[in-house]
């Protein structure tokens, strides 16, 4: 019987979400923990890397954090960022947000129609065959994206700005959950790293994304509950939910 759940990010800051009705609609209790936090390099640190960005004409933004990282660190480094400068975006939300830091045009910021998808940007990447790519990354990346760039003749430098830092779990709160719920591989980490005599025993794993069910599979866990792209459930509320309609009847 499942109880108590912990999903493993900040609480949903709106009164009505998918957590409130799973408590309502299944009378379980759902805590929230953010297991990683995020911490931007030095300038010190980030010149180790021998890389100067102004060396570019282009920036390649997989997040707003990244864009956050990105002129913070031109700023530390005292880089004035020109004019000219291009940006290739993940998504619209992320082309839209450059205008907290710059005057948005068109010309100079690129992001594929609703798809989120890097590939569908490759059309206006090949019509600049000159451009110079910095890819801001945290220090926790797979290698998918560099890697579809490369096997599409496209070169990119990745640079990282940021890393993803293991949260302490408060020392008087108990760790005593049903079912835990995991969105990153750094959340799988960040248990190893709390906890690392934990076992799992009776304890649900669930996991979004493939990354994530990669990293709970070599951490040695056992993954009960899954969701993301390619799975039956696109959310794990909604992947958790089915869950117990079947076993907490």
């Amino acid at each position: 019987m499942i109880k108590k759940i912990l999903f493993s990010q900040p609480r949903p800051t709106m009164a009505h979400n998918p957590y409130t009705r799973l408590e309502d609609q299944y009378g379980v209790q759902c805590d929230f923990y953010q297991f990683i936090h995020i911490e931007g390099l030095s300038a010190k640190e980030f010149r180790q890397q021998r890389i100067n960005p102004l060396d570019y004409t282009a920036v390649i933004l997989n997040s707003k954090l990244g864009a956050d990282h990105y002129f913070r660190m031109c700023e530390e480094m005292r880089l004035n960022v020109p004019e000219s400068m291009h940006y290739y975006c993940v998504s619209e939300q992320v082309g839209f947000y450059l205008q907290k830091y710059i005057q948005y045009r068109k010309r100079k910021v690129f992001f594929p129609e609703g798809t989120n998808k890097f590939e569908d940007l490759l059309p206006a990447m090949h019509r600049r065959p000159n451009e110079k790519y910095l890819m801001v990354l945290s220090d926790i990346h797979t290698s998918d994206q560099l890697d579809m760039f490369a096997a599409n003749n496209i070169e990119v430098q990745p640079a990282i700005m940021y890393r993803t830092v293991t949260t302490a779990w408060p020392a008087d709160k108990p760790f005593d959950y049903d079912l835990i719920a995991l969105f990153t591989p750094a959340g799988v980490k960040s248990i190893q790293e709390n906890f690392p005599d934990w076992k799992q025993g009776e304890t649900l794993l669930a996991a979004f994304g493939e990354g994530t069910i990669r990293a709970m599979e070599e951490a040695g866990f056992r993954v009960d509950i899954v969701a993301g792209p390619g799975h039956e459930f696109a959310s794990l509320p909604m992947a958790i939910a089915d869950y117990l309609d079947k076993n907490n009847g």
